[in-house]
């Protein structure tokens, strides 16, 4: 194999690993309660992630106009993950999710969050509105309920 072919062949590699890599940073999971879907998040977080993360939802969500609900599951966040994090920055970001998904009509609930990342939030003096719960089971259990009181019909 001459040179120029294996350029292009590792280029073409390159390409297939960065698409492999986006479509598992933010993977998408319907859930068991109606128009919700869950998105756990891993490992490291960044801006470009959360961009990436932000984007997949978003297409998403055009394609699947009756989604109402993303849960954003932060449990497999560890605090190696969270050694070197700009906190201000992590807020901000939360507030842009938030916001881009507000303005297609969607809820984000946000799960899982480590004990270290909150103290370090709530010692920064940071200021987020989030719709909180401790666990994805907690959450889907608040949802169910609130599905059921909404099919009730007075």
């Amino acid at each position: 194999m001459d040179s120029q072919q294996e350029i292009k062949d590792l280029q073409e590699q390159l390409i297939y690993y960065k698409k492999l890599v986006r479509n598992m940073s933010a993977p998408i999971i319907p859930s068991v309660v109606p128009k919700t879907i869950l998105v756990p998040i891993a490992g490291f977080i960044f801006t470009d992630r959360f961009d990436m993360i932000r984007t997949t939802v978003l297409q998403y969500a055009e394609k699947h106009r009756d989604t109402e609900r993303v849960i954003f599951d932060f449990t497999g966040v560890t605090t190696d993950n969270l050694m070197e994090f700009d906190y201000n920055g992590l807020a901000s970001e939360l507030s842009q999710l938030n916001s881009a998904l507000g303005l297609m009509g969607l809820r984000a609930i946000y799960v899982g969050f480590n004990p270290m990342f909150v103290r370090q939030i709530v010692h920064a003096g940071i200021q987020v509105e989030l719709e909180v719960y401790t666990t994805f089971k907690i959450a889907l259990e608040h949802l169910l309920i609130e599905n059921k009181h909404a099919s009730i019909k007075f």
